[in-house]
Protein backbone atom coordinates (compact mmCIF):
# COMPACT_ATOMS: atom_id res chain seq x y z
CA UNK A 1 0.00 0.00 0.00
CA UNK A 2 1.11 3.45 -0.69
CA UNK A 3 1.54 6.02 2.00
CA UNK A 4 -1.43 8.04 0.70
CA UNK A 5 -3.80 5.02 0.93
CA UNK A 6 -2.64 4.29 4.50
CA UNK A 7 -3.34 7.86 5.52
CA UNK A 8 -6.77 7.74 3.90
CA UNK A 9 -7.53 4.49 5.68
CA UNK A 10 -6.42 5.90 9.05
CA UNK A 11 -8.49 9.02 8.44
CA UNK A 12 -11.53 6.86 7.59
CA UNK A 13 -11.23 4.72 10.74
CA UNK A 14 -10.62 7.78 12.89
CA UNK A 15 -13.72 9.42 11.44
CA UNK A 16 -15.79 6.27 12.08
CA UNK A 17 -14.52 6.03 15.66
CA UNK A 18 -15.32 9.70 16.26
CA UNK A 19 -18.78 9.27 14.76
CA UNK A 20 -19.48 6.22 16.96
CA UNK A 21 -18.37 8.14 20.05
CA UNK A 22 -20.64 11.06 19.17
CA UNK A 23 -23.60 8.74 18.57
CA UNK A 24 -22.93 7.03 21.89
CA UNK A 25 -22.83 10.37 23.71
CA UNK A 26 -26.10 11.50 22.12
CA UNK A 27 -27.76 8.19 22.99
CA UNK A 28 -26.72 8.53 26.62
CA UNK A 29 -28.13 12.04 26.76
CA UNK A 30 -31.49 10.90 25.39
CA UNK A 31 -31.50 7.97 27.79
CA UNK A 32 -31.00 10.27 30.77
CA UNK A 33 -33.79 12.52 29.53
CA UNK A 34 -36.05 9.50 29.10
CA UNK A 35 -35.31 8.26 32.60
CA UNK A 36 -35.98 11.71 34.02
CA UNK A 37 -39.28 11.93 32.14
CA UNK A 38 -40.32 8.45 33.32
CA UNK A 39 -39.48 9.37 36.91
CA UNK A 40 -41.61 12.50 36.68
CA UNK A 41 -44.49 10.52 35.19
CA UNK A 42 -44.37 7.88 37.93
CA UNK A 43 -44.14 10.45 40.73
CA UNK A 44 -47.08 12.36 39.27
CA UNK A 45 -49.26 9.28 39.87
CA UNK A 46 -48.49 9.08 43.60
CA UNK A 47 -50.94 11.76 44.77
CA UNK A 48 -53.96 10.28 42.95
CA UNK A 49 -52.91 6.75 43.96
CA UNK A 50 -52.58 7.80 47.61
CA UNK A 51 -56.02 9.39 47.53
CA UNK A 52 -57.42 6.25 45.92
CA UNK A 53 -55.92 4.08 48.66
CA UNK A 54 -57.39 6.40 51.32
CA UNK A 55 -60.80 6.11 49.64
CA UNK A 56 -60.52 2.32 49.53
CA UNK A 57 -59.57 2.37 53.23
CA UNK A 58 -62.66 4.46 54.01
CA UNK A 59 -64.95 2.06 52.14
CA UNK A 60 -63.33 -0.96 53.82
CA UNK A 61 -63.72 0.78 57.17
CA UNK A 62 -67.42 1.45 56.56
CA UNK A 63 -68.04 -2.14 55.47
CA UNK A 64 -66.12 -3.36 58.50
CA UNK A 65 -68.14 -1.11 60.79
CA UNK A 66 -71.41 -2.50 59.42
CA UNK A 67 -70.17 -6.09 59.81
CA UNK A 68 -68.98 -5.49 63.35
CA UNK A 69 -72.27 -3.80 64.24
CA UNK A 70 -74.29 -6.69 62.81
CA UNK A 71 -72.19 -9.21 64.76
CA UNK A 72 -72.50 -7.14 67.93
CA UNK A 73 -76.27 -6.84 67.49
CA UNK A 74 -76.69 -10.57 66.98
CA UNK A 75 -74.64 -11.35 70.12
CA UNK A 76 -71.76 -13.10 68.35
CA UNK A 77 -68.86 -13.67 70.78
CA UNK A 78 -66.34 -13.17 67.94
CA UNK A 79 -67.11 -9.44 67.63
CA UNK A 80 -63.85 -8.19 69.18
CA UNK A 81 -61.70 -10.28 66.86
CA UNK A 82 -63.61 -9.11 63.79
CA UNK A 83 -63.40 -5.47 64.87
CA UNK A 84 -59.66 -5.77 65.48
CA UNK A 85 -59.02 -7.35 62.08
CA UNK A 86 -61.03 -4.71 60.16
CA UNK A 87 -59.44 -1.89 62.14
CA UNK A 88 -55.99 -3.36 61.49
CA UNK A 89 -56.71 -3.60 57.76
CA UNK A 90 -57.71 0.08 57.60
CA UNK A 91 -54.65 1.18 59.57
CA UNK A 92 -52.43 -0.92 57.30
CA UNK A 93 -53.85 0.73 54.17
CA UNK A 94 -53.29 4.22 55.55
CA UNK A 95 -49.78 3.50 56.84
CA UNK A 96 -48.74 1.64 53.68
CA UNK A 97 -49.88 4.50 51.45
CA UNK A 98 -48.08 7.07 53.60
CA UNK A 99 -44.84 5.07 53.81
CA UNK A 100 -44.76 4.29 50.09
CA UNK A 101 -45.38 7.94 49.23
CA UNK A 102 -42.62 9.15 51.55
CA UNK A 103 -40.25 6.42 50.35
CA UNK A 104 -40.60 7.18 46.65
CA UNK A 105 -41.01 10.95 46.74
Amino acid sequence: MTKNKKNNLRFFFSAVALLMTAVNAVAQGNGAAGITEATQMVTSYFDPATKLIYAIGAVVGLIGGVKVYSKFSSGDPDTGKTAASWFGACIFLIVAATILRSFFL
